[in-house]
């Protein structure tokens, strides 16, 4: 077998383990399927190829057999997705048999403790005192927007027992088995490991990072909690509180304008306005919250986007939110997760190299670099322009610029909050990791989480207490929160490039294919810092998130209405074909697609709304 023979095999073996541990993830952590034996399996087989320590030195002499391949581009490309290949094993071998025998028992205790915890019921009480069982993203919804202090306290109080729950029922021993797990590869913690595997760097490195972006944004964070105190009393520092103190009303009086129903049809005009092109992807999109599925919205592709000896191989991508679209927040809530997931898909399907390992979410990718292109894509949605082009009610009527000021003026004093609640996750689930297991205990952990909760965002309580955080039970999601935050300060400096070039960003036509150029074609074979260099000119730089984070309302406000008035200025872009085929699915259930039309698809799910939630 030649150099190039062993790379095309190769393509095809992981193609084939990935696309079943794929299929499997997504049917049961849609609530489709129950076998869940059959998704460990699958897990199983995928790690057990990628960890396996012999493929290095197999690669390795590949390489050196492809030096000798006479064709140029034949050997160029060779070595390129050898190497692509070398850079994925060496993120995930496991060289040693008692650290492969941990891992496939950390894949089998967590989707045990996955089971168990779909099958945990969550209640609150709501306003005629009914027991009400809800999912996350409900509590959470009722937390931001409920008007009864009740009613919030007592979805509030769902979330706390569900984290006591946890630490009863498998989270406690999911830590130990995990740090042991890392000390068999010679880190200290987990939380060690995974920050070497996933994004380069120590932690000593990352926490740099996050200890100055702490220290610049500490104090426009304080006074924010001091003023709304001070406004509206101490008990709007409650985590039941908090949240709807200053934002609730501003969120019903935005509802009307940002219906779920019209979300699918935002999200095609605003990417067609983009012209970001999906490059022939297959797409299933599940975006309704039911009982039984994973609680928080997130993007896989059973098939990643490459060059097949030549030939292209378009992705098929799935991606899914959890709306509720008859309760007040859903909709703008929907629509995020919609653009940002959205984000991610046309990330993954643009990939265009010639291997499916450059395309896909796992280590070697960065998740800094992976959440960049689905922030970029969602951070849109706050930026007065996009609201003021597609945020109308039902009878056709524009947002008010009353609601957007309102929106900016109750927000803006709370922005650092909404990071520092990011930077909450990585502080906790280090110390939690460094923590010896005689001191993991419910009562010791329950402390460190109040504790970080405490110094970080200044509350007793967050108002989405940690282990209410689907992301720390998850293997490929555990001690990564960070990767938000370092995505959310890339974010910032993209759009800061973009507003000096352009002048704007809604409908830009220029967007699309200079983050295909410059972000996305060559997937993780270049850096994260290097696809910013590559865009921006700079290398990452977190003052531009630090600054935005401290500007006052009022200058908040003035940028807001430069966007609004530019709008009269420029012409609307056309709508260009997303080129996708796309479904929207519940479950089992397909809702609309747009095999005949956008337009139909669009005019299917909005018809399907309507009927089963009267909106």
């Amino acid at each position: 077998m030649t150099a190039t023979q062993y790379l095309n095999d190769l393509n095809h073996r992981y193609l084939h383990l990935h696309r079943v541990k794929e299929d499997f993830f997504w049917d049961t952590y849609m609530g489709i399927s129950d076998d869940h034996d059959g998704s460990t399996q699958a897990q199983t087989a995928w790690t057990q190829f990628l960890s396996a320590g012999e493929q290095i030195q197999a690669i390795r002499d590949q390489i050196d057999a492809a030096q000798a391949i006479p064709d140029a581009q034949e050997k160029r490309s060779t070595l390129a997705g050898l190497e692509g290949w070398l850079a994925m094993f060496e993120s995930h071998a496991l060289e040693s048999e008692a650290a492969q025998q941990l891992k496939a028992k950390l894949i089998q205790f967590e989707a045990n403790l996955f089971e168990k915890k779909q099958k945990h019921p969550l209640y609150y009480t709501n306003e005629q005192g009914e027991a009400i069982e809800a999912s996350l993203v409900t509590l959470a919804a009722t937390i931001r927007t409920s008007d009864v202090e009740a009613v919030r306290q007592s979805a509030h109080q769902a979330l706390l027992e569900l984290e006591q729950w946890l630490l009863q029922n498998g989270f406690i021993e999911l830590v130990k088995m995990r740090n042991e797990f890392a000390r068999t590869l010679g880190y200290r913690t987990f939380f060690d490991y995974s920050v070497a595997k996933k994004e380069k760097m120590t932690s000593d490195a990352l926490f740099a990072i996050l200890d100055d972006f702490e220290v610049r944004t500490r104090d426009s964070h304080q006074r924010s909690l001091s003023a709304l105190a001070a406004e509206k009393g101490e008990s709007a520092l409650t985590g039941y509180n908090f949240i709807f103190s200053f934002a609730g009303d501003v969120m019903r009086d935005l509802d009307p304008y940002v219906p779920f129903s019209r979300s699918l049809r935002r999200w095609v005009e605003s990417f067609g306005r983009l012209n970001i092109d999906y490059s022939g992807a297959e797409l299933t999109l599940d975006l309704l919250d039911r009982k039984g599925k994973y609680p928080n919205g997130f993007c896989h592709g059973p098939i990643p986007s490459f060059y097949d000896q030549g030939q292209w191989v378009a992705a098929k991508v799935n991606f899914t939110s959890n709306a509720k679209p008859d309760q007040v927040g859903s909709g703008y809530d929907g629509i995020n997760t919609l653009f940002h997931e959205g984000g991610h898909a046309a990330h993954f399907a643009n990939v265009k190299l010639n291997a499916p390992c450059f395309s896909q979410e796992f280590a070697p990718t960065s998740m800094a670099y992976a959440e960049t292109q689905s922030m970029f894509c969602d951070s849109l949605l706050t930026d007065a322009d996009w609201l003021k082009t597609y945020a109308f009610n039902a009878q056709g009527e524009v947002v008010p610029d009353e609601v957007i000021k309102a929106m900016v003026y109750s927000r803006q004093p709370f922005k650092a909050y909404e990071e520092r609640s990011i930077l909450l996750v990585p502080y906790f689930e280090r110390a939690l990791y460094q923590l010896p297991d005689e001191a993991l205990t419910p009562a010791r952990i329950t402390a460190l989480m109040r504790e970080t909760e405490q110094r970080i965002i200044g509350l007793a309580c967050s108002p989405r207490p940690l282990l209410a955080i689907p992301h720390l039970l998850s293997d490929e999601s555990a001690c990564a929160y960070h990767g938000y935050l370092l995505a959310h300060m890339a974010v910032y400096q993209t759009r800061a490039y973009f507003l000096d070039q352009f002048g704007y960003l809604t409908d830009n036509p220029h967007i699309g294919p200079l983050l295909a150029q410059h972000y996305w074609h060559d997937g993780n074979q270049v850096s994260h810092n290097e696809t910013i260099i590559r865009l921006t000119g700079e290398g990452f730089n977190a003052k531009y998130l630090a600054d935005m984070c401290n500007q006052s309302a009022e200058q908040a406000w003035q940028s807001q209405l430069k966007k609004i008035e530019g709008l009269s200025a420029r012409q609307q872009a056309p709508v260009a074909s997303l080129n996708a085929t796309i479904r929207v699915v519940d479950g089992a259930q397909e809702l609309a697609s747009n095999v005949v039309s956008d337009e139909q698809m669009c005019a299917q799910f909005e018809s399907y709304i309507a009927d089963h939630y009267g909106c």
